[in-house]
């Protein structure tokens, strides 16, 4: 909805994707340290991988030392093309900002929050997950209403679709107005 309205989005989810595909220093890096059983098809094998990292927190956190540093480089670059095209706003969607420390570094940090069990009914039926698997996803995040008590803004993207836009757009208005 920020795209629509004129923001240069920059998404971590899919820095996170771009950072281990074939021939990276990431995708080395994962092989490296998690073994071929997690490569399919020339490819990082997302699937399997995340079923292992979301049980296993000492897993988690290697593929995170692995991971987070090339996410963060992806995401300055990406942000820095932004800038020298001239982007009047840019938006860091950045899932993991709070569990990672990261919101002393934006002036502005905006929660899109939904109720937990919305979290769960939408991994299952946007995603594929299975419900133990998107628990044990959420379960391995800090709980959203902490999330909640430390943005500045949030967005209440548990309603239909028309109210969730209204609050981007009396957002939008307020922080790019």
């Amino acid at each position: 909805m920020l795209r629509e309205l004129g923001a240069t989005v920059v998404d971590a989810d899919e820095a996170a994707h771009a950072v281990y595909e074939p021939g990276t220093q990431g995708f080395a890096a994962v092989v490296r340290e998690f073994g071929e059983k997690f490569v399919s098809d020339g490819r990082i094998d997302r699937k399997r991988l995340g079923e292992l990292v979301f049980k296993d927190a000492d897993a988690r956190q290697r593929l995170n030392v692995i991971v987070h540093p090339l996410v963060r480089e992806w995401m300055a670059a990406r942000t820095a093309e932004a800038a020298e095209r001239g982007a009047g706003v840019v938006v860091q969607d950045v899932p993991l900002l709070f569990e990672n420390g990261l919101e002393r570094l934006f002036p502005v940090v905006v929660l899109v929050w939904v109720p937990r069990e919305v979290q769960i009914d939408r991994l299952v039926s946007g995603r594929g997950f299975s419900r133990e698997r998107a628990s044990e996803v959420i379960a391995a995040q800090m709980p959203i209403d902490e999330k909640r008590a430390r943005a500045q803004h949030v967005i209440d993207n548990s309603g239909a679709t028309e109210l969730t836009l209204a609050q981007v757009q009396r957002l939008w208005e307020e922080l790019a107005g």
